[in-house]
């Protein structure tokens, strides 16, 4: 199938994170490391999370759609646990403490940043929010079937 290749303009183009190269990155959470791969400012994100045993996200708010992959381990809370292999979203409004018995690795994208009782800041909050123009390290800008390190 010879087909012509689309160019997209800077701005339309795909960006791979390479996540695997990436740095775990802190928390304000005991326990708890994350890896932001993407994040806007409409508040969207996608964050790879590992959670060392008995790791626990304090009480918080869900302010709009939520959605967790769980990679390795289990993330449980008072409705029940989601474990590896396993897919779970909260709505708008759900609130809960999580935690890790056995330790979790996980991916969440979010649709607005959760809002925490004890006033505690988003995740993303601390200056680690990425501009798409302007990839992070591990990402890559790709087009026209080549990629660059940025």
């Amino acid at each position: 199938m010879n087909q012509p290749m689309p160019v997209n303009p800077p701005q339309l183009r795909s960006y791979l994170v390479e996540a695997s190269k990436m740095s775990w990155q802190p928390t304000q959470f005991e326990g708890i490391e994350m890896k932001i791969l993407y994040s806007d400012d409409e508040g969207r994100s996608t964050i790879l999370f590992k959670m060392a045993p008995g790791a626990v996200v304090p009480l918080h708010e869900h302010t709009a759609l939520e959605q967790t992959f769980m990679l390795e381990g289990s993330l449980e809370d008072a409705e029940g646990a989601c474990c590896a292999g396993d897919f779970v979203w909260r709505p708008g409004g759900n609130i809960h403490v999580a935690h890790a018995p056995n330790g979790a690795t996980f991916l969440a994208i979010f649709n607005r940043p959760n809002r925490f009782f004890d006033g505690t800041k988003f995740f993303t909050a601390a200056g680690k929010v990425a501009d798409p123009l302007q990839p992070e390290q591990g990402a890559i800008a790709t087009g026209s079937g080549a990629s660059t390190h940025t």
